[in-house]
């Protein structure tokens, strides 16, 4: 027997003694016994220098591993997994995500990764709680994956905020200094009476036509264009960025200190999971990558318009020595021993939403010929897959075989005209009783997910997550409309309840329609690279949203104009909308058309590689609810244990 057989039977394990009803998330996992992450990695056939363990049951892989492992081993499948629009309580995505992964590993005997997005804790400590899945179908330690895991979303908000940081102190030493005492400082001399120039400084220097590496040969126009960045302190996009659900930074004004000599501004924060550095960490492909996106990042023009980027300020090497460890994705493990990657961040509502492409491509080279990647787009699929689809796959030229929509009968029950679902009240007795009307009017969620993601040319497969107030009655009208939307299959999936056995039904269906799409190519984006700003943002609002119009502020007029101008028209979008229903209002359910959506701002994350619309007031970080999350969390004092996360 091989070691990777000895390792894989070390790890496998189908669940026995299942309780029912299930009991709390965490006591789930809690209870769990854990495989150290040393077996998990040689049952995915990795060396040891392959990975960096953190702790006992999590670890580094490398971003170079995937190359590596393809050489030999080839790609597995890729299917997305993603779901119709949620209620405020979720759907159990990530929960299908994990009960599927279980499924393949432990009871289908397939090769199978899932890639999941690391939690923000601005949710678990809010109103969602964190993103491990649940019940049976869960990645453990879930208080090591919901709490810090291993830093990366921690180093990205110190990145950002240096950056951040970086930008107003430069534009405060501009505004108080002269030229010469400006490149004094930034050139300093040496004991020997000589100057330098930083390596960080190259790439300005490039930009402005400066050849020479000796600072005393700039003439004094070329020194005054060197120092002076003259950013237009009123148009600066960079926001600051913390990772906590804190809707009183979502407007503040800076500077107020006498230090600042009256140098104040109005900015705001972010949370951390919605900065561009978690964009450029979800799209990279490597460190010498990683590194010419975040220079790429523009974070105001100058006063004559022209982009003031990451490179400008000479600060591109201290961001990519923060994000030296947060490129390599976390390796853990599912209930079940099948193996998880985390990377990247959650929000597909305000950010990208997915999990990376570095997570992806080790995931396929993984697996290998015939297995399978599951990896996870965030809400419901007219954000978090259209973004797989066209920002994603564009970017990595990777092609899905098949999409996973998940669905519920609740969420459906809402979308036919059914009462409010609100996170701390008791559901309504709609919810809780069969009301097979109500199912039928709401199914046109569900069926334009699924026409939408068939016109990126992949067959879809529903997942049903079931609950126990379901009826076979309902399950019928969603299993009848989707196969008459053109879904492959749709099947009912117990995973909360039964972990893998749960989705082993889920599985066999993937794998049939993975099998007769091997070749993916079906597979198209929605609109082209040279389309225009605006041609990419209707083509998404029309042919997905089914809007008849789209609006634009005078602002997002303005930024517009300036991104084409400066050489961005190019680049894809990432719409920025609630994930609650189609169009900008959460409260049109349903499958609403014919309204006009109004995009109010525009950001452009250029090194990331995509133009940002802000759908209406959308706000970029939430905000706490009356009883937040956090009122079940603590320690138990004897075992210092965490308890209440979910």
């Amino acid at each position: 027997m091989t070691p990777i057989l000895v390792a894989k039977r070390a790890s496998l394990r189908k669940l026995t003694n299942l309780i029912s009803p299930v009991p709390a998330d965490i006591d789930v996992a809690q209870a769990a016994a854990v495989v150290p992450i040393k077996t998990i990695a040689a049952a995915c056939g990795l060396g040891e220098d392959d990975y960096e363990p953190y702790g006992h049951f999590k670890a580094k892989i490398s971003e170079k591993v995937g190359p590596k492992l393809r050489a030999t081993r080839g790609r597995g499948f890729y299917v997305v997994v993603a779901g119709i629009n949620p209620t405020p309580l979720g759907e159990g995505k990530s929960t299908t995500t994990i009960g599927l992964a279980q499924a393949m590993g432990a009871h289908l005997d397939k090769e199978c990764v899932a890639c999941i997005r690391q939690p923000s804790m601005g949710p678990t400590f809010g109103i969602k709680g964190g993103a491990a899945g649940g019940g049976y179908s869960q990645v453990i330690p879930m208080e090591e994956m919901n709490l810090h895991l291993t830093g990366d979303i921690h180093a990205i908000g110190v990145a950002n905020n240096l950056l951040a940081a970086a930008i107003d102190a430069r534009v405060f030493h501009e505004a108080t200094q002269k030229d010469e005492a400006l490149f004094d400082r930034l050139c300093p001399k040496k004991k020997d009476g000589s100057r330098v120039f930083a390596k960080s400084m190259t790439k300005r220097l490039a930009k402005l036509g400066i050849a020479t590496d000796d600072p005393e040969l700039l003439t004094k126009e070329e020194r005054s264009k060197f120092v002076r960045l003259n950013i237009d302190r009123e148009k600066i996009s960079w926001r600051r960025v913390v990772d906590m659900n804190d809707r009183f930074l979502r407007k503040i004004t800076i500077g107020q200190n006498p230090t600042e000599k009256g140098h104040s501004r109005e900015t705001g924060f972010d949370i951390t999971v919605a900065s561009e550095i978690m964009a450029v960490l979800a799209m990279t492909t490597g460190m010498k990558d990683m590194e010419r996106r975040l220079g790429s990042m523009v974070v105001a023009p100058d006063l004559d318009g022209a982009p003031v980027t990451a490179d400008d300020l000479g600060i591109t090497g201290a961001l990519t020595a923060l994000m030296r460890d947060a490129i390599k994705p976390t390796l853990m493990q599912t209930l079940e021993g099948t193996p998880v990657l985390v990377h990247a961040g959650p929000f597909a509502n305000i950010a990208s939403g997915n999990s990376s492409i570095i997570a992806d491509e080790i995931g396929l080279s993984m697996v290998g010929d015939g297995g399978f990647v599951l990896t996870e787009a965030g809400f419901g699929a007219d954000i978090g897959l259209e973004k797989f689809m066209n920002l994603k796959c564009r970017s990595s030229g990777l092609k899905p075989h098949a999409a996973v929509i998940v669905a519920t009968v609740r969420a459906l029950k809402l979308h036919g005209g059914g009462p409010p679902v609100s996170p701390g009240k008791p559901l309504s007795f709609e919810y809780m009783n069969e009301d097979v009307e109500l199912v039928r009017k709401g199914v046109a969620n569900l069926t334009r997910h699924i026409e939408n993601t068939k016109k990126f040319g992949v067959p879809v497969v529903v997942a049903m997550n079931v609950f126990p107030t379901d009826t076979p009655a309902e399950h019928e009208v969603i299993k009848l409309a989707a196969l008459a939307a053109g879904a492959d299959d749709c099947v009912l999936c117990t995973h909360h309840a039964e972990g893998g056995l749960g989705a082993a039904a889920l599985g066999e269906a993937v794998s049939a329609a993975c099998e007769r799409n091997a070749n993916a190519e079906n597979f198209k984006l929605l609109y082209p690279d040279d389309s225009s700003i605006k041609e990419k943002i209707e083509t998404i609002a029309k042919e997905l949203y089914h809007a008849e119009a789209v609006s634009y502020s005078d602002e997002a007029e303005a930024k517009i104009a300036m991104f084409t101008e400066q050489g961005f028209g190019q680049l894809p979008i990432c719409m920025a909308k609630t994930q609650y229903s189609f169009s900008h209002d959460p409260d049109l359910k349903g499958a609403p058309s014919g309204f006009t959506l109004p995009i109010g701002d525009v950001r452009c994350a250029a090194g990331a590689g995509f133009i940002v619309p802000l759908v209406g007031a959308f706000p970029t970080i939430p905000g706490l609810p009356t009883r937040p999350a956090y009122y079940e969390i603590g320690i138990d004092e004897e075992t210092e244990m965490v308890l209440g996360l979910s």
